[in-house]
């Protein structure tokens, strides 16, 4: 999706929460724009030299968006557990990505095969929820994953499931993505 003036403003607060964090300029202003104040979730994706460097957000829209994208910038930056923390030197090389999360469909299915058949392919997100385990996959996940079957292996691998378990035990619910990314050129 082309960054538009909106999109501009989300990504350089992500940018300018994680600076501030890592000691490289002022803290993140919100901008005077209505919608960095309502309620929103996102989740914001680093990236340096096209491969993952953090990726940390929101299911539920708890507080409002200019608040949720500085708080998983700087999370996605510094506590993504299976990374090391962004340094200030890498900063000027990481790509931010800002996803803006629809509220959750809850889908109604029977049995796996009903449940692949509701998925869309490079549209939908996924969270799957079993007792106090859930799991996601932001709708780019399908790009390494296209085949639905192969998705729902993975996302209920990340969860902590069986990748044989029955989905009859589990909840599913889909969401769509409004989402702005910097190239790496603009990183640099």
């Amino acid at each position: 999706m082309p960054v538009t003036d909106f999109g501009t403003t989300v990504l350089q607060l992500a940018r300018q929460a994680i600076a501030h964090r890592l000691g490289r300029g002022p803290a993140p202003v919100i901008a005077d724009d209505p919608r960095l104040h309502e309620k929103g979730a996102t989740f914001i994706t680093l990236s340096r030299g096209g491969e993952l460097r953090g990726c940390i957000g929101s299911l539920r829209r708890s507080r409002t968006l200019g608040e949720d994208v500085i708080h998983n910038a700087v999370a996605a930056a510094v506590e993504d557990s299976r990374f090391s923390p962004v340094t200030a030197n890498e900063l000027d090389s990481i790509a931010i990505e800002v996803s803006l999360l629809s509220e959750p469909e809850f889908l109604d299915f029977f049995g796996e095969e009903e449940l692949l058949a509701q998925l869309r392919p490079g549209e939908d997100g996924l969270i799957i929820f079993s007792g106090c385990q859930s799991a996601t996959f932001l709708p780019q996940v399908w790009e390494q994953l296209p085949e639905p079957r192969q998705f729902l292996a993975a996302l209920k691998h990340k969860a902590g499931l069986p990748t044989n378990r029955e989905v009859v035990e589990l909840m599913a619910a889909r969401y769509h993505v409004q989402k702005w990314k910097e190239t790496e050129q603009e990183a640099s």
